[in-house]
């Protein structure tokens, strides 16, 4: 059976500049740079969690325009969106032998890369995000080293999160089918969206 892990949380925004401000002055912390995703054209910032990571992303302004959707929604956000988490990763391994009822249902497993980093990730074509982004994207990072280990502890921790759908059973399912462990609860809502609660040097935050 496949086993799955939290790997990271997602913020979209129409610019770094706004995601970054989002979350430091939620959570009280400064993000730390991560790099471009050529192939997407969008960039990233970076926190740890302990042994995951949120991500701030965004599309890059200096980047050609795609040939393809971007991921994570963002070709949806106009330029005055407020930055929002909007999705999370699990991690796992063996993507690459994904079969066709993990792939309709997660997306296209598709090789990716930023800087030194390389890694496989499920993506739907059109770029929108399973069940509006409660269900997580799968990455399989191989045997490299896992990013968080390479960012600075600033003493962040992620307590729980939250994944509200009003098909709160059947995302209760998907995750069993991919063996998902880890901090997380299904609630049943009128409407997809996620709440993260981090532990930080500043107290319990939420985004």
């Amino acid at each position: 059976m496949r086993r799955s892990s939290l790997d990271h949380l997602v913020i979209v925004a129409p610019t770094l500049a706004a995601g970054a401000l989002h979350v430091e002055q939620r959570l009280g912390v400064a993000l730390q740079p991560g790099g471009k995703h050529a192939r997407m054209g969008t960039h990233n910032l970076l926190l740890r969690l302990g042994d995951c990571y949120l991500e701030v992303i965004a599309p890059d302004p200096d980047a050609p325009p795609p040939t393809r959707p971007r991921w994570f929604g963002l070709d949806e956000l106009g330029p005055d969106a407020e930055p929002r988490l909007a999705h999370w990763v699990t991690r796992t391994r063996g993507l690459a032998e994904a079969d066709a009822r993990l792939t309709q249902i997660f997306g296209r497993i598709e090789s990716m890369s930023r800087g030194t980093l390389a890694w496989q990730i499920s993506i739907h074509a059109d770029g929108q995000l399973p069940l509006g982004g409660a269900l997580p994207s799968l990455i399989d990072w191989g045997d490299a080293r896992h990013p968080a280990s390479g960012l600075i502890d600033q003493g962040c921790c992620l307590q729980r999160l939250e994944l509200r759908h009003p098909a709160a059973a059947v995302l209760g399912q998907q995750l069993e089918a991919i063996g998902f462990s880890g901090p997380i609860a299904c609630m049943t809502a009128a409407h997809p969206g996620l709440l993260a609660c981090i532990e930080t040097p500043n107290g319990l935050k939420t985004l």
